[in-house]
């Protein structure tokens, strides 16, 4: 590929990277940020630097790749299956008997569904010692949508987070023993959060109106990484991804008014220790901890930019939290290596009470298996399968409306299975 053509298709690449998918990783981060990690549960990513992808996880990484360019293309399909068993939910009232109360409602049906997740990485070699790169990828995303006749439709119907990061970056071979890396984080947010709004004229009627709260903003950051060759066969990674400060700011409305309203959100920052252990000639051991400050979001205040009152307080309660992994990686023959690995995920959401209908967040285990496979020296492929497996996510949250509570609480559990398939194609010239 001619160094022309490379320029265009980097672009056209960046333009169309994110589609709006299914949170992951917890709270609403995605992890899946290439397709090769899949396959050993992103077990120790922060050391392993085979292809491209490495930008994301560790730019340091770009300076164990061959000189040249590399770039590695991937498509995560998330299937997500989510479904609520209600557990006592009472009716919402907004007066005293005898005026009546609002239905119910239903479980909600199939919140979850199919979204597919790309992500596109170029590195090349400068000189042999100073790596550039850039990759372009979704970091956050969540799509959750229960029918309109929701039990628990007036906590929110639709919620939709989604935003891509384009991150260049820079990387140095100090010495045989270590190489560090540095990256600019371009985040594009945009959120769309609905919920019904039961009409208290419109009693005995039955009556709602979906509200939307709509918005977005560009914020920036930074991470920075390092490797460490201990031994010929002992690799360390240490990695960190900056927070990021968004105000975004768009409406609120409905269709009786529509109100300019913005929200400040803070993404949180997350900081990775990474071991790649190499027994033999053909067994590669990965382990590795990962923490992120999820507790920079207790809340999503949704201010009216005009007057700076509050329209909405919607509490989230998030803790930081941490996530562990363990992988291996077997060269089979020369040409296929075999991946797998487990992980354990905690969520930022601790308790029922905090647990949101828009986010029903619990911790999860990942089972991962997955292959690499070489076509010839320059492109290869790469293959991998997880399951998640969510622990028991339980809700007993307050209707709130606006700002005023009510005597609803939504309770009930969740009900979370998901399927993780990705592709990734490699080229090296």
């Amino acid at each position: 590929m001619k160094l022309k053509k490379l320029a265009v298709w980097i672009p056209l690449a960046m333009s169309g990277a994110f589609v709006s998918g299914q949170t992951l990783a917890a709270g609403f981060a995605l992890q899946n940020q290439n397709g090769a990690g899949t396959g050993y549960a992103y077990a120790g990513a922060a050391a392993v630097a085979e292809d491209a992808s490495t930008i994301f996880f560790n730019p340091a990484g770009m300076t164990y790749l061959a000189e040249g360019h590399h770039l590695s293309g991937a498509l995560t399909a998330l299937n997500r299956s989510l479904k609520f068993d209600d557990g006592g939910t009472n009716a919402l009232r907004v007066a005293a008997p005898p005026v009546p109360a609002y239905p119910l409602g239903g479980d909600g049906g199939q919140a979850g569904g199919t979204a597919p997740v790309p992500a596109v990485f170029w590195a090349m070699s400068v000189s042999p010692a100073l790596r550039i790169g850039v990759g372009v990828s979704p970091t956050f995303g969540n799509v959750t949508e229960w029918d309109d006749d929701f039990i628990g439709r007036y906590q929110g119907n639709y919620s939709e987070i989604k935003a891509i990061n384009v991150n260049p970056s820079i990387a140095w071979k100090v010495n045989d023993q270590v190489s560090l890396g540095f990256g600019v984080n371009m985040v594009k947010f945009e959120a769309d959060l609905r919920g019904m709004i039961p009409v208290t004229a419109a009693l005995p009627a039955t009556v709602d109106v979906e509200n939307k709260l709509s918005g977005d903003d560009t914020g920036y950051g930074w991470n920075a990484g390092a490797m460490f060759q201990v031994t010929p066969t002992t690799r360390i990674g240490l990695s960190y991804r900056s927070s990021i400060d968004l105000k975004v700011t768009g409406k609120s409305e409905n269709p009786a008014s529509s109100t300019p309203a913005e929200v400040e959100i803070e993404l949180p920052d997350t900081a990775s220790l990474a071991l790649s252990q190499k027994i033999g000639d053909r067994l590669e051991l990965l382990a590795d901890y990962t923490w992120t400050g999820w507790s920079s979001i207790p809340s999503l205040r949704v201010i009216n930019r005009n007057t700076g009152a509050v329209l909405t307080d919607e509490r989230l309660g998030f803790k930081d939290s941490h996530r562990v992994g363990v992988g291996a990686q077997y060269q089979y023959t020369d040409a296929l290596r075999l991946r797998a690995g487990v992980a354990y995920d905690q969520s930022p959401v601790r308790n029922a009470n905090d647990r949101t209908v828009r986010l029903p967040d619990a911790d999860r285990t990942w089972l991962a298996l997955g292959l690499n496979y070489k076509f010839n020296k320059q492109t290869s492929m790469d293959v991998g399968y997880a399951y998640l497996i969510f622990d028991e996510a339980k809700i007993r949250r307050q209707t709130v409306l606006g700002t005023t509570p009510t005597a609803q609480v939504v309770a009930g559990k969740f009900d979370t299975k998901v399927h993780i398939l990705s592709v990734q194609l490699n080229h090296h010239f």
